[in-house]
């Protein structure tokens, strides 16, 4: 006769299984309704872990989609940026109150910005007034179009071409005033990280974030790597503009509408420069090294009290042109109890050509799900599926 323990475990189990085979209709779905090519999803919950596939890695040979392949994370790697600069505010070594002007005199004293009133905290938690990066000039021209893209996919960027881009357009608001995304923020985070321990961006990564959680296959990405150590997919795109757009005139609230038809095929972008992205977002890593990082930062395991109250200190994204529903804190995001009825979710993510990522977990750290696909990011639909399917929560319901 079974005890009261045999009974709990059988109903746990249970309840696991419904949810992995709901995960698995819809990593299926994703394939066949929204046109990804290959999508994984690995679960931690307790001492439970699952892995799940959908589509494939490579679709001229047609091998599927598998455990340990080494990601691009896209802007899942502001966390990381965060993570430093909240350590070395530990150690004493700056404030995240600290100025720009303190740590880069005059650097970002152009096209209307003030380095005395924007702080590293505005930096991190995008609300710096800077202007979404990503639709500056110099980028669109290179890369909005499939031409451009394959004739500029090689360029590598310097920290100082990063930092010119990043203050190329005036600013979109005050220090404070509203959330706006921005890679050039975390490009001057990633300049004063440097500037404040004289070690390079990707050093201060390794020494702080890599190293001390045992992130044995993660490491930011070198400038003049284009490639990814195997096992990998392949990297496939259709984030590019129609014939005829011009970039210039390109705005976060249409830019969605000047895509080109999802149904031409997509573009093999796996041989990439990614320099472009640096302290923004351009860590590779695994879903399973993935897992232990969110968990770190959801739960406060490698940093101290303090630095991980900061961290989870959040605005509101609305109108800022980013994930619905959710708040963002100091390089990761949140979906509190008002966006999913009672349960806080907390996470990293973020997309770029050929690659989408996504992570989120309780803040107890016991329950996570990690989720990549070989393109780049389609609708918020995949995510907010997944975590109904495995969490039992639907956001902003």
């Amino acid at each position: 006769m079974d005890t009261v323990e045999d009974v709990r475990k059988k109903r746990q189990k249970g309840s696991a299984m419904a949810a992995h085979e709901k995960v698995q209709q819809v990593l299926d779905w994703a394939v066949a309704e929204v046109g990804i090519p290959g999508i994984v999803a690995d679960v931690e919950d307790g001492h439970r872990t699952w892995f799940a596939t959908a589509g494939m890695a490579d679709i001229q040979i047609g091998s599927p989609r598998r455990p340990g392949e080494y990601l691009h994370v896209g802007s899942s790697g502001k966390a990381f940026t965060a993570a430093v600069l909240l350590a070395l505010e530990a150690e004493g070594g700056l404030s995240i109150d600290d100025t720009v002007n303190t740590w880069l005199p005059g650097v970002l004293n152009v096209n209307g910005y003030d380095g005395n009133k924007v702080t590293i905290r505005h930096l991190l938690s995008n609300t710096s007034g800077l202007f979404a990066t990503g639709l500056a000039p110099e980028v669109t021209h290179r890369y909005a179009t499939r031409p451009g893209f394959l004739h500029h996919r090689f360029d590598e960027f310097t920290t100082e071409e990063l930092l010119r881009v990043a203050l190329s357009q005036p600013p979109v608001g005050e220090p404070g005033e509203r959330f706006e995304y921005s890679n050039g923020g975390f490009h001057l985070a990633g300049a004063i990280i440097e500037k404040a321990t004289g070690s390079s961006y990707a050093e201060e990564v390794e020494r702080r974030v890599i190293q001390p959680l045992g992130l044995t296959r993660t490491r930011v990405r070198p400038a003049q790597d284009t490639g990814y150590p195997d096992p990998h997919p392949r990297a496939y795109s259709n984030l590019f503009f129609k014939d005829g757009v011009d970039p210039a005139t390109v705005t976060p609230e249409n830019w969605e509408s000047l895509m080109e038809d999802p149904g031409l095929p997509p573009l093999d972008v796996t041989e990439l420069n990614s320099s472009l992205a640096w302290s923004a977002g351009n860590v590779v890593s695994t879903t399973g090294d993935m897992i232990r990082f969110v968990n770190a930062m959801a739960g406060g395991s490698l940093l101290p009290p303090a630095q991980h109250r900061q961290m989870w200190t959040t605005v509101s994204t609305e109108g800022g042109h980013w994930v619905p529903h959710a708040r963002y804190g100091l390089g990761v995001f949140e979906f509190g109890k008002q966006a999913t009825g009672g349960q806080t979710l907390r996470g990293v993510g973020g997309s770029l050509w050929g690659s989408w990522f996504f992570a989120v977990g309780t803040p107890d750290d016991r329950h996570t799900i990690a989720v990549h696909t070989n393109t780049e990011w389609k609708t918020w639909d995949v995510m907010f599926k997944l975590i109904e399917a495995e969490f039992g929560i639907s956001i902003g319901a």
